[in-house]
């Protein structure tokens, strides 16, 4: 067997588990289209019929039909819009929240039902593979990049000192270094000569990196280049690599540089990769762990 269709046999088990080919759903004389438009309605914001066909994938025709039974069953009614009184919107009428929520309970006492023979322990572990199921199985947000926001300062001091103590043994001097450079570009940059980009997925930030004023001045320095490890592997690194290039580049600078350590080796393959040139090694004692640093440069 496959895997296409070990996934069509699951999916055959947990139809019959749902009862969905049951004449009623929980016998309760509803189909499953009726009972989902109810929840959702009962559940969720207000909704155009149109809008609610799209968020649950149904045919806006079935939905239509589904819900004129459902309206002449006296369960579901259409409102004026209070934003826009050319649209009318779906809402529980007061039997359709009563039909709701006994649905909610047999739903309940169904599935209690069902692992009940499991252990507590057990039981979270099924759902936990539920929900990585529904992860796989849904399309990603797109990965976006955006300027410093409230809260992203914070969350830079914490993940740089979280992430190099895990992968290098950093210690408290490393995070102190960061707050510093933090708390200089936050108080004083020079927002026509230095900027800031932190990558994200909705609301979960992904990585970050910064091009600030260099020693020279026609030179840039690149600070701060970090990514999460659930980031790495999308591109990401080279896509913010890029930016933060072609903002020294478009802002007249000579030269790009940046200092990192050789134990960062997926980096510094990056840095080469991107047309940077190793221009000095050094041995040294930094943030509690022995090191050898490393300066690279991109010259325009």
């Amino acid at each position: 067997m496959d895997t296409i269709d070990r996934i069509r046999d699951f999916n055959r088990f947990y139809t019959a588990q749902l009862g969905v080919l049951e004449r009623g759903f929980r016998g309760s004389g509803r189909s499953l289209a009726e009972i989902r438009i109810l929840y959702e309605v009962g559940t969720g914001k207000e909704v155009t019929a149109r809008a609610l066909a799209n968020q649950i994938g149904m045919d806006e025709g079935q939905l239509s039909r589904t819900v004129s039974n459902l309206e002449r069953d006296g369960l579901l009614e259409r409102r004026a819009n209070p934003l826009d009184a050319r649209k009318r919107v779906l809402a529980l009428t007061r039997q359709g929240q009563a039909v709701l929520a006994q649905m909610i309970k047999l739903s309940r006492a169904s599935i209690g039902q069902q692992v009940a023979h499991l252990s507590p322990s057990q039981r979270q572990d099924m759902a936990t593979q539920m929900e990585r199921i529904r992860a796989a199985m849904t399309a990603p947000a797109p990965v976006l990049v955006r300027g410093l926001q409230p809260g992203d300062i914070g969350w830079l001091l914490q993940r740089h000192a979280e992430l190099y103590k895990e992968s290098d043994g950093f210690n408290a001097e490393f995070e102190v270094l960061v707050a510093e450079v933090l708390t200089d570009f936050a108080r004083s940059h020079d927002a026509t000569q230095e900027r800031a980009w932190i990558a994200h997925r909705g609301a979960q930030r992904l990585g970050s990196v910064f091009c600030v004023k260099g020693d020279a001045p026609d030179e840039a320095k690149l600070r701060l280049f970090m990514l999460e490890p659930a980031a790495r592997g999308l591109g990401l690194g080279n896509r913010m690599l890029d930016m933060c290039i072609r903002y020294a580049r478009d802002r007249g600078n000579k030269r790009l540089t940046l200092w990192t350590h050789e134990s960062h080796r997926a980096a510094c393959a990056l840095y080469a990769r991107h047309g940077f040139r190793l221009t000095a090694t050094q041995a040294v004692h930094d943030f509690g762990v022995d090191l050898v640093r490393q300066n690279w440069m991109l010259e325009f």
